[in-house]
């Protein structure tokens, strides 16, 4: 797994290339604690690029929604490919992330331009 990330404005993206697994979940909450670190309350996660996710990835994504949640931040979806949504739909996940079709939408409903 790939990880990068770029600021927009308040909002951390997050870029997700190859899987998010139970071999690399931990690293992806290390990263995202160092963005929390920094004062970042609000992420959008660029899944255009992730390949696989299971149960202990899905459980990641959770953990940084209710951390964000706890520091009155948020977490939106963004360019989620159609085997990852189905996934998010069958856990029925799907409905506790906001998913967008690209990331400057997803940071626009933060309320956020990305140029702040």
């Amino acid at each position: 797994m790939k990880i990068s990330f770029e600021d927009k404005g308040p909002v951390t993206v997050f870029s997700i290339d190859g899987d998010l697994s139970v071999d690399e979940a931990d690293r992806f909450q290390r990263e995202a604690l160092q963005r929390i670190d920094k004062d970042v309350r609000d992420f959008v996660l660029d899944l255009g690029s992730l390949d696989f996710i299971d149960s202990r990835g899905l459980e990641s994504l959770l953990w940084l929604q209710e951390k964000c949640n706890e520091l009155l931040g948020q977490v939106c979806l963004a360019a989620c490919p159609e085997h990852i949504y189905k996934v998010l739909q069958v856990t029925r996940l799907n409905t506790r992330f906001n998913c967008h079709p690209d990331i400057d939408t997803a940071v626009t409903s933060l309320g956020h331009t990305g140029l702040e």
